[in-house]
């Protein structure tokens, strides 16, 4: 059973919220964004999603970016976790310079320094929970009892270790989200991308999973970047970036 909600915050809960994941002045920087352009050819010539984007993510920041359906933010956060490629520019993550990867590099980053959460959990059906948190340990080469163990600590790091050897489908929308944030950072990445990790949940379930979000990027000292359409939540991060027509926008709470 999920414990209730914290999400729902008066103004000044938000403000200092968010002060909690700010960056303290002088942290170097996790992430670093030049001149990044994606663009794609159609039957009815380029469709340009976004075009000159510079930004930096702090070390231990908590970043959110809105927009509306279709503005490229789900593209931009494939660029930052080297799943995509942009048309041109330069992504540094983790200390790594993106274009630089061969495929085989890329897949090793992915593996070792990024964490990614999804609007829908991606959990394989037939192996259960455990299974699922073991499954990039077990990719990389850990021994099978070795991964299976950092499994089992990663999900009562997510309160769900009593659910450890039930399957996808037997888990509560709540919990397969729960599970899929363990997987996501059972490898010890430095940073974790969320694409609207809350997108299918209802308004408490979606709190409650956000309250463990935070938690863990405060207690593993996470760098974050969620991709938001929830205003509530996206206040409860550190900044705003909103994308639209191409352009990022620096945006206060209120205007969220």
């Amino acid at each position: 059973m999920e414990s209730p909600s914290k999400a729902s915050f008066a103004p000044d809960d938000a403000a200092a919220m968010a002060a909690l994941h700010r960056a303290a002045p002088g942290h170097p920087i996790q992430i670093k964004v030049r001149d990044l352009s994606k663009e794609y050819a159609t039957g009815n010539g380029r469709l340009v999603l976004f075009d000159g984007l510079s930004f930096d993510v702090p070390q231990g920041e908590m970043l959110a970016i809105v927009g509306e359906s279709g503005a490229g933010k789900s593209t931009l956060l494939h660029i930052l976790g080297a799943l995509d490629t942009p048309s041109s520019g330069d992504v540094y993550c983790a200390s790594t310079h993106l274009r630089s990867l061969s495929s085989k590099d890329a897949a090793r980053f992915r593996n070792r320094e990024v964490g990614y959460v999804w609007q829908f959990h991606y959990l394989l059906p037939e192996f259960t929970a455990v299974e699922n948190v073991a499954m990039p340990l077990l990719a990389r080469g850990e021994a099978k009892a070795s991964a299976l163990k950092m499994a089992s600590e990663w999900l009562a790091e997510v309160e769900l270790e009593a659910r450890a050897s039930h399957r996808a489908g037997e888990l509560s929308g709540g919990e397969q989200q729960r599970v899929s944030l363990a997987r996501a950072l059972v490898t010890g990445p430095k940073v974790l991308l969320a694409d609207e990790p809350t997108g299918d949940l209802d308004s408490r379930t979606s709190g409650v999973v956000f309250d463990l979000v935070e938690r863990l990027h405060q207690s593993h000292h996470l760098t974050s970047v969620i991709v938001t359409h929830n205003t509530a939540l996206a206040e409860r991060c550190s900044r705003i970036l909103r994308l639209e027509k191409g352009r990022l926008q620096e945006i206060s709470p209120q205007q969220g």
